[in-house]
């Protein structure tokens, strides 16, 4: 008989995707330590060696990671670094929109805060003003981002209730136009449209 493999070894990697599977496929309501401890094979307790402060800490945790994002520097002036770092957020949050209100909630720390900070060095490298002006404009960028990231995935249908979705597919229950969901090249195409006037209002001196 083949030898069993060893299990993979518990560690705050694992319990992040573990936890974000769930938040993307069931909603952040549906995620619990006990649940997440199923979903690991694990006590639930044994989540808490790596998370001390259990639940607070995993929506800390989940926040972090799906706000952190990194762009490479560029030679390009301030608005090609200012698009590529929106797209990389815009990007980020997308990938998993279960966790989205964490992100809209939760103050940046730890790598997210140290990724803030990056950016605002890049597009202060880039020509577009002294740090605290940089820094400035890219509190004015994350607020798009999020904001335009959440009314997309509202529009999207990712959130509607299973029973609401059923009638719509069976054809029982028009959807109204505000409530059906946007294609993703539309939402793609508005995204692009808000950030280029975005970035004709910044001012870079």
């Amino acid at each position: 008989m083949p030898a069993k493999r060893p299990p993979v070894p518990l560690s705050r990697e694992r319990i992040i995707e573990a936890a974000l599977h769930i938040a993307d496929g069931q909603g952040l309501r549906r995620l619990t330590m006990r649940r997440l401890g199923d979903a690991l094979q694990v006590e639930a307790m044994a989540i808490y060696h790596h998370l001390p402060r259990g639940k607070e800490a995993l929506m800390d945790a989940l926040a972090e990671h799906v706000t952190t994002v990194t762009v490479e520097p560029s030679d390009g002036g301030w608005r090609e670094v200012a698009r590529a770092w929106a797209h990389a957020g815009r990007a980020a949050l997308l990938e998993h929109p279960g966790v989205l209100a964490l992100a809209l909630t939760k103050p940046p720390q730890g790598t997210a805060l140290m990724a803030i900070r990056e950016q605002a060095e890049q597009l202060a490298t880039a020509g577009f003003g002294d740090p605290a002006r940089a820094a400035q404009a890219v509190r004015t960028l994350r607020a798009y981002v999020m904001g335009s990231v959440a009314v997309e995935i509202q529009r999207s249908g990712w959130a509607a209730p299973p029973e609401e979705a059923q009638d719509e597919q069976d054809g029982r229950l028009p959807a109204p136009a505000a409530t059906r969901a946007e294609p993703a090249e539309e939402a793609a195409a508005a995204f692009e449209r808000g950030l280029e006037a975005l970035l004709r209002g910044l001012p870079s001196s």
